[in-house]
């Protein structure tokens, strides 16, 4: 056996190197590109292979950890799960600022690789900078923050240990089941510690991507039960989209007449003009897909993981005798709501659903095809009227408003990025979503800062498409540190920066659970303690413009829209920032057509939560448990 000479961090870097992924007759890089900021704990180690193999390693260059997680999950979402990045980072801080990044790429099912620093494996010295030290455990570092949000976790305490945790980490990442962070905590001796390898270790490996077909009796059953519901739905997630499932969902749609709703995840699955879409589902969903969702017999689950804002936290869904059939690649989330599951991958099980399907015939009465496209078009309507400016040289638009111009310029080329505050609502509504991927809203985590990371990683990509991050002012002061990547590397993303003074979601949240919006505004504080004073005089578009990006001012809709044409056609970072009129509400957007439970103080003595409280009881007793 012929083997190398290389540290463990060489040995890794050049493994990863050799990695790649393929499915259906498509094979690409697993591992395109590291993300790096060193210290003590990885300079000498992964640091040092970085510059060893930067031939065969491109590296980038972020300003803080968990942002450099996000840029990395982006990248993995736009490239369908089958590439992704590794994230570098030093001991102590470095490590743990990667927890939240980890538990959203987790949460999301999305493939990153984490490559924390750890303490010395051989101690030499006890406690060294930036050590935890546990009396009860000789073993624990901080890095055991990330066990819970990684779906493989390993320690590297000497360098052939390295071989079976690098295949470990592959095969995980690649799972299309088991997917998320993937962290191999390194201590920074054995980074840089020499071991003969063999040189097999370093040979092309691809990893296939699986496409598991249903079970006969599974599909059998799933079938039976479309032929017998007189108003069923589809509800799609996420998993459409990892599985390019768009084509398979629309021949499917379309060969039976089944209406789809689509949740924050899984938006787009159809475009917004497909006769079967209607729209978001569940607490930010449409009308239309709500009132469907209610009256619905049998509810078809594809790749999505029910949560609480798809199910109004279990008060949608409410026909007496309501069925769930639950199409996903995980078992996990198969069995879901008492659903009968179908275990697939979501195109196989979408095509073979429909093949089925076609041999009987089957299809939705045409007075219910007639009835959603009805609601349909009325909520259009409420769109147009939403997206509407009546006096575009003189106001400040309104959120909506401000979609809407962004709307009306957008082609299905373009990649809109969102994650938290009031924004992720007023999109699931409102967004008309032109391609297969323009809609990215990180929603099972919800992260105020993912938005202008993750736009460099879509970026990176996608590097011919315009590609947007919608961000309040609330989640810019979380995390625009990466201002600074795009505009060192020349990535031209697109900000969209909307100032309503605060955190207006959950300032209208508050409101409406007794809380008067107590501490969601950014304003000077009042004599009753409260902020309640002048707005801040916080510049947050110099901000971006002290950071090295153009800024482009908007006042009125005119303004914007000029504003946004010309940020569209730049080559270079560029930001519109934009001042909302009704900067003491949530948006102006159509009302919450569902509930969701945040629950409201038992007892109080002021009035408002004593009302929100007796409104919160009325919602609590219409929830079921689908056993």
């Amino acid at each position: 056996m012929t083997t190398t000479r290389l540290t463990v961090a060489q040995a890794l870097v050049r493994f990863l190197s050799a990695q790649y992924t393929e499915r259906d007759g498509v094979r690409q890089r697993l591992i395109g590109a590291t993300w790096g900021i060193f210290g003590h704990g990885n300079v000498a180690g992964i640091g040092q292979a970085l510059v060893e193999y930067g031939d065969v390693m491109p590296y980038h260059q972020g300003r803080n950890e968990q942002s450099m997680v996000h840029a990395a999950v982006g990248y993995a979402r736009q490239s369908n799960r089958l590439s992704t990045h590794a994230v570098t980072t030093s001991i102590g801080p470095g490590a743990t600022n990667l927890v939240t990044g980890a538990a959203l790429a987790t949460i999301n099912h999305l493939p990153v690789l984490l490559l924390p620093g750890d303490v010395f494996a051989a101690r030499p010295a006890d406690p060294v900078l930036q050590q935890l030290e546990v009396p009860y455990a000789g073993d624990v570092s901080v890095n055991d923050c990330l066990r819970p949000v990684s779906r493989y976790f390993d320690r590297v305490t000497r360098p052939e240990a390295l071989i079976p945790a690098a295949l470990a980490a592959m095969r995980v990442l690649t799972d299309p089941v088991e997917t998320g962070a993937v962290t191999l905590a390194l201590p920074q001796d054995v980074q840089a510690e020499a071991y003969d390898w063999p040189d097999d270790f370093f040979a092309e490996r691809t990893w296939v991507i699986r496409r598991p077909g249903a079970d006969p009796t599974e599909l059998a059953e799933a079938v039976t039960a479309i032929r017998a519901a007189r108003r069923p739905l589809v509800v799609a997630g996420g998993g459409v989209h990892h599985s390019r499932a768009e084509e398979a969902l629309a021949e499917f749609a379309e060969t039976t007449g089944i209406p789809v709703a689509a949740t924050q995840a899984g938006k787009g699955s159809l475009t917004y003009d497909h006769p079967q879409d209607v729209g978001g589902i569940g607490h930010t969903g449409t009308a239309t897909a709500d009132e469907l969702a209610r009256t619905a017999d049998l509810v078809i689950g594809v790749g999505t993981r029910w949560t609480d804002f798809t199910t109004a936290s279990n008060t949608l869904f409410a026909a007496p005798g309501v069925r769930f059939l639950n199409l996903n690649i995980a078992p996990f989330d198969g069995h879901k709501m008492a659903g009968l599951p179908l275990v697939a991958d979501a195109r196989s099980g979408l095509t073979e659903l429909t093949d089925a399907l076609r041999l009987h015939g089957h299809r939705v009465p045409d007075a219910y095809a007639g009835e959603y496209t009805e609601d349909k078009e009325r909520w259009e309507q409420r769109v147009d009227a939403c997206y509407e400016a009546d006096e575009p040289d003189v106001r400040r638009p309104t959120q909506p408003q401000v979609l809407g111009a962004l709307d009306a310029l957008v082609d299905e080329t373009d990649i809109i990025i969102n994650a938290a505050g009031s924004l992720p609502g007023d999109l699931h509504k409102l967004w008309r979503t032109r391609s297969r991927d323009q809609y990215h809203l990180e929603y099972g985590y919800s992260c105020m800062g993912y938005e202008i990371p993750a736009a460099i990683g879509v970026k990176l990509a996608a590097p011919d498409r315009p590609v947007w991050a919608l961000v309040g002012d609330g989640t810019y002061l979380m995390m625009p540190t990466e201002i600074v990547t795009a505009v060192q590397e020349g990535i031209a993303i697109k900000i969209l920066l909307v100032q309503n003074h605060g955190y207006a979601s959950i300032g209208g949240l508050s409101e409406a659970v007794g809380g008067e919006r107590f501490g969601t505004a950014y304003r000077f504080p009042a004599e009753d303690g409260g902020y309640t004073g002048a707005p801040l005089p916080v510049d947050l578009a110099a901000n971006a413009a002290s950071l090295g990006m153009r800024v482009l001012r908007a006042r009125t809709v005119r303004d914007l829209r000029a504003a946004l044409a010309e940020a569209r056609a730049a080559d270079t970072p560029t930001c519109v920032y934009v001042e909302t009129e009704t900067a003491d509400t949530v948006s102006g957007a159509p009302p919450a057509q569902a509930w969701w439970d945040v629950p409201v103080a038992e007892t109080a003595t002021r009035p408002s939560a004593v009302k929100a409280r007796e409104l919160y009881e009325r919602h609590v007793s219409t929830r079921r448990r689908h056993l």
